[in-house]
C-alpha cells in the first residue's frame, strides 16, 4: 500500500537533517505534511544550534529520549535530563539549544513551513 510508510528513525533521519515528516518530503510521500513536522535528533555532546531561531511561526514540542539537552529561551534555559522530560513553546518564542551530553530528542512542530533551516 503506497499510503503506508514503514521505516526506522535513525537511518531515515539522515536524509533530511533529522526530519522524518514535514513539508520538505516530496508530494505523494506519506511523510509529506504541511500540518506538522517531526524530527529525530541525535546530538553529540557539545552540539549547539548554529544560530537562534527568531520570529518563530510554529508551536513546538521537544521530548528527551536520552542524554541531557538544554533548550534556551530569551528569559530562561530549560534542562531536560530525565527520559521523557519535555518542553512546549508557542509561536513567537525565540529559541536555541545545546546538548550537554550525547542526546536523542524527538521534536514535533506545527504547522510545517519552510524558512528555518540553518545553512
Amino acid at each position: 500500500m503506497s499510503e503506508i510508510y514503514v521505516g526506522n528513525a535513525d537511518p531515515d533521519a539522515l536524509a533530511d537533517r533529522g526530519w522524518l515528516l514535514g513539508h520538505f518530503k516530496p508530494e505523494g510521500d506519506p511523510r509529506h505534511s504541511t500540518d506538522v513536522e517531526i524530527k529525530w535528533g541525535r546530538h553529540p555532546r557539545g552540539d549547539r544550534r548554529a544560530a537562534w531561531v527568531r520570529g518563530e511561526e510554529r508551536t513546538a514540542l521537544l521530548v528527551l529520549i536520552s542524554g541531557c539537552f538544554h533548550m534556551e529561551f530569551p528569559e530562561r534555559t530549560v534542562v531536560l535530563d530525565k527520559q521523557g522530560d519535555y518542553v512546549v513553546w508557542p509561536r513567537g518564542v525565540d529559541h536555541s539549544w545545546f546538548a550537554a551530553e550525547e542526546s536523542v530528542v524527538l521534536t514535533v512542530r506545527w504547522p510545517s513551513v519552510p524558512g528555518y533551516a540553518v545553512p
